[in-house]
């Protein structure tokens, strides 16, 4: 079931302006562009595309679907990503936190009125706890980075992905077809992603019974799933509520991506306002 909210006009300009370069001088997203953070990243992304198999998939959602690890609050699971680094993101290498906020206080701008895409700005990235000691200290290729379908075929449009020739499923004629092991319009909800924080911080969500709409679990969800928000692959695997909530996330990603940059933020200042919206939306301890 859709869920209805208002919603902006689509396709208008919001106050947000675009820069022309991240936090390192280039265009976002450049993959190869020469640099020594460049080549760390590809190596992240063969590691990647070569381990994010169906069963590997099955094996951490059936592990981190539990949610035994820790009972914490959200905002301590914020405080907690403080020395936290992507090693995927070419754009960033500030501490997680910094991004969190960076992204919801840009939404807010912009959208003042709609408070539960300012609170999904601020957790869309809390599954990176799973980089924590507490949580299994899993590895990076595990956690973070673009994510995609798993279980039928490797869309090229997916970064670097030459690397997946080397991924069993790859050869596995059960998953290697447009549809695998999947129908059309079968919806997202169905399809297994590649394993990382997106797919854990939507199960955090979802078990811990928040309040936020559908469409913010859809952003928590598949903010990093770029190869359908960015180049239109996978669509046939969409049902019509993935495509109303797909408008919300074209619009979120534009800060999630945009607003990396060595702005900082007044936490202390803001800080106030997260807690109300948290309040709202989430218990006060949760399942982790």
């Amino acid at each position: 079931m859709t869920i209805l909210i208002h919603q902006p006009e689509f396709g208008v300009e919001a106050g947000f302006m675009v820069p022309q370069s991240n936090a390192f001088g280039h265009t976002f997203r450049d993959y190869d562009v020469e640099s020594e953070r460049q080549q760390g990243v590809e190596n992240f992304y063969r590691t990647n595309h070569i381990n994010q198999t169906y069963d590997f998939v099955k094996r951490m959602r059936e592990e981190y679907g539990k949610l035994d690890k820790v009972e914490m609050s959200i905002w301590e699971c914020c405080e907690l990503l403080n020395d936290v680094v992507d090693e995927s993101d070419p754009d960033l290498d500030e501490p997680q936190i910094e991004h969190l906020l960076q992204t919801a206080e840009a939404i807010r701008k912009d959208y003042p009125d709609e408070d539960w895409l300012h609170l999904t700005g601020l957790i869309h990235d809390l599954g990176k706890v799973l980089l924590h000691p507490s949580f299994g200290g899993l590895p990076q290729w595990a956690v973070v980075g673009d994510t995609y379908p798993v279980g039928c075929a490797f869309d090229e449009s997916i970064v670097h992905h030459k690397y997946f020739e080397e991924n069993p499923d790859y050869h596995n004629s059960a998953y290697n077809t447009k549809y695998g092991v999947y129908s059309e319009g079968c919806g997202l909800n169905n399809v297994m992603m590649s394993w990382g924080h997106d797919d854990y911080m939507y199960l955090v969500a979802k078990e811990n019974n928040t309040t936020l709409p559908s469409a913010a679990l859809f952003i928590i969800r598949y903010h990093s799933f770029y190869a359908m928000h960015r180049s239109g692959s996978y669509k046939q695997l969409m049902n019509e509520e993935d495509v109303e909530n797909l408008k919300w996330l074209e619009i979120f990603n534009k800060y999630d991506l945009y607003s990396k940059s060595k702005v900082r933020v007044d936490v202390e200042k803001v800080k106030p306002y997260y807690l109300s919206l948290i309040e709202k939306y989430f218990p006060a301890k949760l399942r982790w």
